[in-house]
């Protein structure tokens, strides 16, 4: 069996809880090919970077499947026939990773200052002085 990472995104009007339904079902048609899902990240409604079947957002998931290739080619049999199913892409990996994706791991992240302790703008550091800048080099 192989190992693939799995994106969906799903339309921005069915509830998170449809969209982990959603998850479920991967699952459950990935485990009748004789599969295994060894993750599923659901990371939540996300801006898209340019309308998709006129939606301005999606539900993202992220799934990590060790599967044979005709279980995965169901799963996305069935997908492309979903209409909740804005886009989806399956990328065959040598080894799952199992820790938190970068999606996930920057949310959880609590070293960000937070707005309240940024610097006043007086505090700031002055700039150079454009005085100084030499108009000589520029006249030709």
């Amino acid at each position: 069996m192989a190992f693939y990472e799995h994106v969906v995104i799903s339309r921005q009007d069915i509830s998170p809880q449809q969209a982990e339904a959603l998850n479920d079902t991967l699952k459950a048609l990935i485990e009748e090919g004789g599969g295994t899902v060894a993750k599923i990240e659901y990371w939540g409604l996300r801006n898209l970077t340019y309308r998709v079947k006129k939606n301005r957002k999606g539900h993202y998931s992220l799934l990590g499947i060790d599967a044979p290739a005709a279980a995965v080619k169901e799963m996305e049999r069935q997908l492309s026939i979903n209409e909740d199913v804005l886009r989806f892409m399956t990328v065959r990996v040598e080894e799952l990773d199992m820790e938190l994706s970068p999606v996930l791991a920057r949310r959880d992240r609590g070293d960000r200052p937070e707005r309240g302790d940024r610097p006043e703008r007086g505090d700031r550091p002055e700039r150079e002085d454009r005085a100084s800048f030499d108009d000589t080099a520029i006249e030709g």
